[in-house]
């Protein structure tokens, strides 16, 4: 398993698809990756670990609280919307108010999405875990998509912890390993990284670089 080496933040545009050299259609997600400044630097030596911390998305002053604004200021960067932390194997090459632009990764590249999924309220047993539901007929009344029984009643009269049951589905972290950025455009800041990536159109996303190497076909 590889180290981290590098990362960017960026905003999911959506879905498209792009034809290769062979006139294949590749689909792909266009991500709006950058401009990201660095806000900070993490060493072993002060901090016990090797990390930086991203700053993406500039906005307002009235859109921070005091403590933000006051660290921005610090490094003498503008109001960002959001900070991340990436560690890194090492620092070596980062330094504080960096510019990294979507140029940080080339084409053929593999990475790792990180985002946060659609969020799709209250489901039941059947769509949050695949549960195959109740019999259509002999007798069933009308309970076909419920769990069924989920404890007995005398022993030991309750619920185990971890049962699975309906619930909120989605609106969690999910990392995608192993994609492959198939074009990168510094001079519009675009990631086009093959495949699907997490989350609604819009939402913040984390591109790093791919943590586990992909194996070489024998």
């Amino acid at each position: 398993m590889a180290d981290v080496t590098k990362g960017i933040l960026g905003t999911k545009i959506g879905m498209t698809q792009i034809f290769d050299e062979a006139s294949r259609v590749i689909p792909v997600t266009v991500v709006q990756a950058g401009p990201c400044r660095i806000s900070a630097v993490r060493s072993p030596e002060k901090d016990g670990y090797s990390a930086i911390q991203l700053a993406f998305g500039e906005v307002p002053e009235r859109k921070l609280n005091r403590p933000e604004l006051g660290h921005l200021k610090t490094v003498s960067l503008p109001p960002m919307r959001h900070l991340v932390e990436l560690r890194l194997a090492t620092t070596d090459g980062f330094e504080l108010g960096q510019e990294i632009l979507a140029d940080v990764f080339a084409k053929g590249e593999r990475v790792d999405v990180v985002a946060n999924s659609k969020g799709k309220g209250f489901s039941g047993v059947m769509r949050r875990h695949g549960f195959k539901g109740l019999s259509s007929s002999h007798g069933t009344e009308r309970k076909h998509r419920s769990p069924g029984s989920v404890g007995a009643s005398a022993t030991p009269s309750r619920i185990f912890k971890g049962m699975k049951m309906g619930g909120h589905l989605g609106a969690g972290r999910v990392t995608i390993l192993n994609l492959e950025v198939v074009e990168a455009d510094p001079r519009r800041n675009l990631l086009l990284i093959r495949g699907a990536v997490p989350g609604p159109n819009g939402c913040l996303v984390l591109v790093r670089s791919s943590v586990r190497a992909k194996e070489a076909k024998a």
